[in-house]
Order: structure tokens, then C-alpha cells, then sequence
């Protein structure tokens, strides 16, 4: 028979904000970046989101920018350590429902796996705190001298996600129309549309409105909405959203 698994976004739908974010304070903290770098490169596009203004995606691919810029000629043990630091400290910061339904899928024998945006190195970490047995993250590309050389290959975008996915389905002989998967953003979107059982966790306005407009996902999600201790399910068809 073939496996069941749980394919997991990680950013907003596990940890409660960006690895990414955490890896450039942390780099700022070893000093492998100047202190100031934050407030005149990122700190104007976190702001405007902060503040409801901006949007997530555009601080992000500011963030991304900076810290490809960042690592440019960087050995990778350097990156690698800082990354195992990060999740040592922050690991911990995760969604209840996201981390009790990790320990379902582990105690029912699903095969659980990381599909995420965030820095390979950072998603690797993660991966193994959570005892998954497999995982993608965006790879920052490096030379024969394992230093950084500033290309990437994405894995915040659909396409990158549903490749994946049929990849690790390939690998490791998962029957999707009895698996399940969580995300948060419209990256996730393909991701969540092939397997059975998708959960939207805190999803974005984008990704909740391309859900309404997909008569299937409509069918088969649910909406997972976790703030302070109360964590609500819903089904999209009791969903009203207000413009922002």
C-alpha cells in the first residue's frame, strides 16, 4: 500500500513569523553584518507591513535581497551554524494546532515533510527538530569553495512547491488523494489543491480568495485560525471576509 504524508509549509503556518528574519538578527549578532544594516535595508519595509499598510511579500523579497547580498562569498559552515543556533533558540516558536498535528501524522506512521520558502540550511533544522523524515527549502547556491555565490533556487513560489511535492510523492511512494497538507500563503496554494486533506493555517487574504474562487478547494479545505489560546476551525463556505 502506497505511504500517507503531511506536507508542511513553514513560515506562518509552523513558526510564528519568518525563519529568515531570524537568521539576519542573528547574522547582525555575530557581527557578519553591520548592526545598522536592519534599520536602513529592512526596518522601512517591515514597518509599512507591521503597520497594515505594506505588503508581507514585499518585505519579504526585500529580505531576501538583503540577505542574499549578505551571504555573497560567505563559507557555508558559517550559515549552517548560525541556522542550527537559531533553531536551537527559536524552534520552540510554533502554532499548537500546526505542532499537534506534526505528532498525529508521527503517531499514525504518515510520512511529514517541510516545503518552504525559507534558507535550505534553516528548513534542514527544523526539519530535524520535528523529526520529519524529508524536506525542500530554497537552496542559495555555492561555489567549488562551498561559499555562497548569491544564486538561488526558490521555494516560496507554487510552481517550486508543486514540483516539489510530486518529487517527494515519487520518492517516496505517497498516495496524495489520502494525504494532507498546510500553508498559509498563496505560495501554498498548488500545494494545498493535490492532496485530500489541505488545512489553510492563518491564511492571507490572497490565498482565502483563491480558495473561494476554486469550486474543489472549496469542498475539501479548512481554514485554521489560531490567536492567543483559542484556535477556530472553519469551512469556507462560513467565511466572510472584510476588505482591509
Amino acid at each position: 500500500m502506497r505511504n500517507v504524508a503531511a506536507f508542511f509549509d513553514i513560515d506562518g503556518t509552523i513558526y510564528r513569523a519568518g525563519l529568515i528574519t531570524a537568521i539576519y538578527k542573528k547574522m547582525i549578532k555575530h557581527e557578519l553584518i553591520e548592526s545598522n544594516s536592519w534599520h536602513q535595508s529592512i526596518k522601512p519595509a517591515f514597518n509599512s507591513w507591521d503597520k497594515r499598510k505594506g505588503e508581507y511579500d514585499d518585505y519579504l523579497l526585500k529580505l531576501v535581497d538583503a540577505y542574499i547580498e549578505t551571504i555573497i562569498g560567505k563559507p557555508s559552515f558559517q550559515i549552517e551554524y548560525i541556522a542550527k543556533r537559531v533553531i536551537e533558540q527559536k524552534g520552540d516558536k510554533v502554532y499548537k494546532f500546526s505542532r499537534n498535528r506534526i505528532d498525529y501524522h508521527k503517531e499514525n506512521n504518515h510520512k511529514v515533510f517541510a516545503i518552504s520558502g525559507s534558507p535550505n540550511e534553516l528548513v534542514c533544522e527544523m526539519a530535524r527538530k520535528y523529526g520529519m523524515d524529508d524536506f525542500r527549502g530554497t537552496i542559495y547556491k555555492k561555489d567549488e569553495k562551498d561559499c555562497y555565490t548569491g544564486e538561488i533556487v526558490p521555494m516560496w513560489d507554487s510552481v517550486s512547491k508543486q514540483k516539489s511535492i510530486f518529487d517527494l510523492a515519487d520518492k517516496y511512494n505517497i498516495d496524495l488523494d489520502r494525504s494532507y497538507a498546510y500553508g498559509d500563503t498563496m505560495g501554498d496554494f498548488t500545494m494545498l489543491s493535490l492532496v485530500k486533506y489541505p488545512f489553510a493555517i492563518n491564511p492571507t487574504q490572497a490565498l482565502l480568495k483563491n480558495i473561494l474562487q476554486d469550486k474543489d478547494m472549496c469542498q475539501k479545505v479548512t481554514i485554521i485560525v489560531e490567536r492567543k489560546d483559542v484556535i477556530y476551525s472553519i469551512k469556507p463556505q462560513e467565511l466572510t471576509i472584510l476588505e482591509h
